[in-house]
């Protein structure tokens, strides 16, 4: 078993993964500085499908150009943002996260609450799903069995490839972003919650059918304590798979969302503005993660 780290090991760790940060901004600004100095050309110049796209999407390319060029994307010859116009757009972006302009153009932390909004409806309907289902298996070794060909052939297929199905039966991109949360979501969970109830202990079955426990106190208060720790972690997997694959559907499916909002500074050439959502998107993740790991520490146990 792991010992907790003590306080002094926590502080060095802490120290070390800011002097790698240091260091990964350093190679940044040095990889963006050279570019800088060299002469800035007179016009930045599009090519005529950018211009058409630019049109198409109701922007002005004259305009777009001068972004290009300018302090609103990208820098010199290297195409990358220096750090100063990443700081800008985090700054710009942070001052204004629930502006509404419009179907392409809203705010980070809306695009954010619709992502959000999702995942949560889909992995929500999952573990209704999957939690149940798994204690049922789990406690019947021939359901287990009869259904075991079933999951497996389901549980390998990618969660994109049940996006055309779904957008051809549903015909609503929203509702399908959520099944396909869905139908990611409730595999780990399903077979967590399986193995953990199988993993019970014999001796404490026993002992509960010896003192007559009737068998729904005995599902919440014998065998749910001691699948929790199992259960949790099932749920952490498929949220963070759920987290993974909500931006990628988003990209597809278009609309809202952090993920459209990602493709969508793509197409507006806003380097800047797509490397803040991609940064935001990972510490959402790592925050979610944390999450479930703590209610995971929180059930678990010493046998």
């Amino acid at each position: 078993m792991n010992t907790p780290p003590t306080r002094a090991e926590r502080l060095k760790s802490t120290l070390l993964s800011l002097l790698l940060l240091a260091l990964l901004l350093a190679i940044w600004h040095l990889a963006t500085l050279k570019p800088a100095a060299l002469p800035a050309p007179a016009a930045a110049t599009l090519t005529p499908e950018q211009i058409e796209y630019a049109r198409l999407m109701g922007k002005d390319p004259a305009t777009l150009a001068a972004a290009s060029s300018g302090s609103g994307a990208v820098s010199g010859k290297s195409g990358f943002p220096t750090l100063g116009q990443m700081a800008g757009a985090l700054r710009e972006n942070l001052s204004r996260p629930f502006y509404d302009n419009g179907p392409n153009d809203k705010g980070l932390g809306l695009q954010l609450a619709h992502s959000l909004g999702r995942v949560a409806l889909g992995y929500g309907i999952a573990a209704l799903v999957a939690i149940p289902l798994g204690f049922v298996i789990g406690m019947s070794p021939l359901l287990w069995r009869a259904l075991d060909p079933f999951i497996q052939v389901l549980k390998p297929i990618s969660p994109l490839a049940w996006m055309p199905l779904a957008l051809y039966t549903i015909k609503d991109s929203d509702v399908s972003g959520i099944f396909v949360i869905f139908i990611c979501s409730i595999w780990p969970m399903l077979i967590n919650t399986a193995f953990g109830v199988a993993g019970v202990r014999r001796d404490w079955l026993n002992v509960a059918r010896t003192l007559e426990v009737p068998p729904l106190r005995r599902a919440f208060e014998v065998i749910l304590p001691a699948a929790a720790p199992t259960i949790l972690t099932g749920m952490r997997i498929s949220m963070g798979i759920a987290w993974l694959v909500i931006v990628a559907a988003e990209m597809l499916v278009g609309g809202t969302g952090i993920g459209y909002f990602v493709w969508n500074e793509w197409n507006n050439l806003s380097l800047p503005n797509m490397i803040v959502a991609i940064g935001v998107i990972g510490v959402v993740g790592m925050g979610l993660d944390a999450l479930f790991g703590r209610l995971q520490r929180a059930v678990t146990y010493v046998d």
